[in-house]
């Protein structure tokens, strides 16, 4: 029987790996319930994907891109006018009133990092391209300090199954921004007094 041309199938494997992890958590992800799930042989998720630290690294870059789209979008990005912490709490914010399960399955596939360490680049490769997308408008330092804290309040909402505060969001960032955004005279870093 000759082999039969399915160029989307790494694709729908892909497609198939974010659904497990969606419906059974990390644990229930392996080559055979994925395969099950794309409806496709055994042997073409190992085809594509000789290990499965090899399948989560597809399907994290994958959930990441989303946010990263998003975040790319914002027009706080281009225009030094633009209220960047309201932008960014009303991105968090968007992200949040989508469907959870989705928020869910993205911060647990970017939390397997912890435990599998092939999945670490793909992890700081997601926090590094939302860096830069902020140093636009800061310095690097402040622009990694809003990405830990959006992580942050992310983490807090989902751990605590609380509700997404957009004005507490706003005011946070705001403060970081005040802290530690550029001089608007000199573009340097601003220093924050002492004591």
């Amino acid at each position: 029987m000759a082999r039969r041309y399915d160029p989307e199938r790494r694709q729908r494997i892909i497609d198939a790996a974010i659904r497990v992890v969606g419906k059974k958590g990390i644990g229930g992800l392996s080559h055979r319930s994925v395969a099950a799930e794309a409806d496709v042989p055994l042997g073409s998720t190992t085809y594509h994907f000789k290990t499965l630290d090899e399948l989560m690294v597809a399907a994290l870059r994958q959930s990441n891109e989303g946010f990263a789209k998003v975040m790319a979008a914002g027009h706080a990005f281009e225009d030094p006018g633009a209220d960047l912490a309201a932008e960014l709490a009303r991105i968090l914010g968007d992200w949040f009133a989508g469907e959870r399960s989705g928020v869910e399955l993205e911060y647990e596939l970017y939390l397997a990092a912890l435990r599998r360490p092939a999945l670490r680049p793909v992890a700081a490769e997601w926090c590094s391209g939302l860096a830069e997308v902020l140093e636009r408008r800061t310095d690097p330092v402040t622009a990694r300090a809003l990405v830990a804290l959006m992580d942050g309040i992310s983490l807090q909402v989902l751990l605590t199954g609380g509700e997404y505060d957009a004005a507490y969001a706003r005011d946070v960032l705001s403060r970081l921004l005040e802290a530690g955004g550029p001089d608007p005279e000199t573009g340097s870093p601003a220093r924050r007094p002492a004591g």
